[in-house]
């Protein structure tokens, strides 16, 4: 059963009866199956860990679709989930949420940086939804390995006047952060996410969303889905029937969070 979860202090709570069909469009929809071939995905590539690899997210996913680029700082890199060779079995995915594929990146030792770029138009709402879990890595060593910390991912709309290809700087548009669970480190335990972020303040239309994971030592993300809309939450499909949506509005942002959990094996 979907479960609520409070992404901000001091909000104030409305209810609605259910996502409307208000004009929106869709700027991304990525669930991370198909990396670009060549090079497609190396094991192991740099990262001295099975079932990663550093190659960058521009190296297997710039271009989907055609023209867009990410923008990364440091190591945000591909895990390949249902390989074999981390804990000699591979990761657990119960739920399947995962698929073969997703993105990782650390909390700690650099500022691992994500950042996606877009042009609302005269929308008012930046809409996104996004599947995180916890992971351990199996290889060299290292602090990553043994590490099962609930992750918490921060999601940052930034101003970006200029269109570039960026990780985001500047003015804030909206903030929200998403806690994940903790689980073993070779199992995947899927916490889901939606966030509204009001961009009736931005100086032309182009934003950049910047995706940084605050704590949990390494996590892992997939099944991104960004809309823009004319309402909060608009245009976004939900993973799950949602029979009515508790929508959270704050000064700069509309958040709406759920919690979607499976059991560990």
């Amino acid at each position: 059963m979907s479960k609520f979860i409070n992404l901000l202090a001091a909000i104030t709570i409305s209810t609605i009866p259910a996502l409307s069909s208000a004009a929106s469009i869709s700027l991304y929809d990525q669930n991370f199956e198909s990396p670009n071939n060549p090079p497609g995905f190396i094991n192991g590539f740099g990262s001295g860990y099975k079932d990663v690899s550093q190659q960058t997210v521009n190296s297997l996913y710039g271009g989907q679709p055609a023209g867009f680029s990410f923008a990364q700082n440091y190591t945000v890199e591909t895990v390949l989930l249902t390989g074999t060779q981390a804990f000699g079995t591979g990761y657990s995915d119960p739920s399947g949420i995962g698929g073969n594929y997703a993105v990782g990146m650390l909390s700690s030792v650099q500022n691992d940086l994500l950042g996606l770029s877009f042009n609302v138009g005269t929308f008012d709402f930046f809409n996104f939804t996004v599947d995180v879990s916890s992971l351990g890595l199996n290889g060299s060593g290292g602090p990553f390995t043994t590490d099962e910390s609930a992750p918490t991912f921060q999601f940052t709309l930034f101003d970006n006047p200029t269109g570039a290809i960026t990780t985001g700087s500047g003015t804030i548009l909206g903030q929200a952060t998403l806690a994940g669970t903790s689980s073993a480190i070779s199992v995947l335990d899927w916490t889901n996410g939606l966030f509204s972020f009001d961009t009736s303040g931005s100086t032309n239309g182009n934003v950049t969303l910047q995706i940084d994971l605050l704590t949990g030592g390494y996590a892992v993300m997939d099944n991104f889905q960004i809309t823009a809309s004319d309402e909060a939450g608009g245009g976004i499909i939900p993973p799950v029937p949602v029979p009515a949506a508790v929508w959270l509005f704050g000064s700069a942002l509309v958040g709406l969070g759920w919690l979607r959990r499976r059991p560990t094996v």
